[in-house]
């Protein structure tokens, strides 16, 4: 499912570049929505978003990876300044090989880690490569949004 399928007021229906996405879109309807690399293979689908309270940003998508109808799936935290939105195909793009996914710090469903940890933090930028450590915050010059790969919806 894709977020103009999840769109349940409309503010995705508009074609004449009226209403708030892809610039600012409606957390719920991100979940669920698909997570592909750039090689076309299909990486997972967003779980959760999760904020981080103190600065009012997007700190991380919570990405379910491997597993079948539920079983033995993995759970991710991904920066969500790493991910980039396709509004063209409806889906993420995460710019990961999927061998190198498997091998990510994740967890199951039932252990969720302690996203304040600092040196969880690290460990998580560090795999991902990302450019600005949660609890680290950017000048607001290089604060990230979701990169986009097509602005026509």
């Amino acid at each position: 499912m894709n977020f103009e399928e999840r769109d349940t007021y409309g503010m995705y229906k508009d074609s004449d570049e009226q209403g708030p996405g892809p610039r600012l879109m409606g957390a719920d309807t991100l979940l669920g929505n698909d997570v592909y690399n750039e090689n076309e293979q299909d990486l997972g689908d967003i779980k959760e978003i999760m904020l981080d309270m103190s600065t009012g940003q997007v700190a991380y998508a919570v990405l379910s990876f491997g597993g079948f109808l539920g079983m033995g799936e993995r759970l991710f935290a991904v920066p969500w300044e790493v991910l980039r939105l396709d509004t063209a195909n409806k889906r993420f793009i995460l710019n990961i090989d999927k061998e190198r996914l498997e091998s990510a710090p994740g967890f199951d469903k039932d252990h969720w880690p302690d996203m304040a940890d600092q040196s969880w933090r690290d460990k998580i930028s560090a795999f991902y490569r990302s450019q600005s450590p949660m609890g680290q915050q950017p000048p607001p010059s290089q604060t990230h949004q979701p990169h986009q790969t097509h602005q026509n919806m």
